[in-house]
């Protein structure tokens, strides 16, 4: 038996030693150590031993059998090494060779103007507040001192989804929220954008989904006066520019009294030229003071406190800073126009 089990370990030595693949070395792995394997039908003879016999032979097999294994184990080592070595050298990469050029994006010029809107009015002291896109009426009009039979309700032609709930048509209902949310509390000093939506026809300066970005100040003596300060400031920021601005006598159902925002044309400066129709006079947004009745509606004392409010659509700026002449362009995602805002 001695005999017999050193003849299989030094058969079994040279072939692992020979094994030339990992197929191979599994047919030796079966062949010596399987459950029908040669070391196996050895073991099966020790039932002829003597008591004596039985322990130094299963020693004997024991130490064959945990020798096969670490020649075997090393053996698949080295073919794994060898065989990935091979590999390597087979996909081989040129790390000198250019890199494949990826398209990059960029920012789109609509969110860019928002981001620089933000970051003006943010400069001035304002925080940005977010709202619902899906609104309740009472906020979207009624909490606006627009009530269910009020002719003003014909401007904004709705999306509504119940009698009461509706997609909000501009973000107005967010300073009524802000309002709520401060019980009373002032200053209150926001900017609210975000998507809006009315039942219009899209065409070159019209869409059924826009964006507008609205602003609201409550305080203790807020005047007129500041309104058109804050409204300067920011359009010459925006545009990079001296501008001359004018106010004209406007109306909203919510601000009282209200206005609409001229600045002098930036293409030509105020001379008159295509863009502003040769009067040389832009509108870019809507204001007024806030009307005492959504004061009282938000928890506010009206003759304490005075508000204004204004509201503007980043897609209007956008078309007037980069000189696009169709709103449509913002939401086709056409590639050839965008790339040309890749450096915002």
């Amino acid at each position: 038996m001695h005999v017999r089990l050193e003849a299989l370990k030094k058969e079994a030595q040279s072939l692992i030693a020979a094994a030339g693949s990992p197929e191979e070395l599994k047919q030796l792995r079966v062949k010596y150590l399987g459950k029908k394997g040669e070391l196996t039908a050895v073991l099966r003879g020790m039932k002829d031993l003597s008591p004596e016999e039985r322990p130094v032979v299963g020693s004997l097999a024991n130490e064959v059998r945990s020798q096969l294994e670490q020649w075997m184990e090393t053996k698949e080592r080295e073919l794994s090494e060898s065989l990935l070595e091979a590999r390597l050298k087979t996909e081989a990469v040129d790390v000198t060779l250019p890199a494949v050029s990826r398209p990059q994006g960029g920012i789109h010029p609509l969110s860019a103007v928002i981001e620089e809107i933000e970051d003006i009015f943010i400069g001035m002291g304002f925080t940005v507040a977010e709202g619902p896109e899906v609104e309740l009426d009472s906020y979207n009009f009624e909490a606006l001192n627009i009530p269910k039979d009020h002719p003003a309700r014909d401007m904004q032609d709705s999306f509504y989804i119940t009698p009461e709930i509706l997609l909000r048509t501009h973000t107005s209902p967010v300073q009524v929220r802000t309002m709520e949310e401060r019980e009373g509390q002032v200053p209150v000093k926001v900017i609210c954008p975000g998507k809006v939506y009315r039942r219009d026809n899209d065409d070159a300066t019209h869409s059924h989904q826009f964006t507008q970005v609205e602003g609201l100040v409550v305080d203790r003596g807020i005047a007129m006066s500041e309104l058109h300060g804050i409204l300067q400031e920011f359009a010459q920021k925006l545009f990079d520019m001296t501008l001359d601005t004018r106010l004209r006598p406007s109306y909203f159902p919510f601000t009282e009294p209200s206005v609409e925002m001229d600045i002098s044309c930036v293409q030509c400066g105020g001379s008159g030229c295509r863009m502003c129709k040769q009067t040389g006079w832009i509108e870019i947004l809507g204001a007024g003071m806030v009307h005492p009745r959504v004061l009282k509606g938000a928890g506010y004392d009206s003759e304490r406190y005075t508000g204004f409010a204004f509201g503007m659509g980043p897609e209007r700026i956008a078309l007037l800073k980069y000189g696009i002449d169709d709103i449509r362009q913002f939401y086709t995602n056409d590639l050839k126009f965008l790339r040309q805002f890749q450096t915002l």
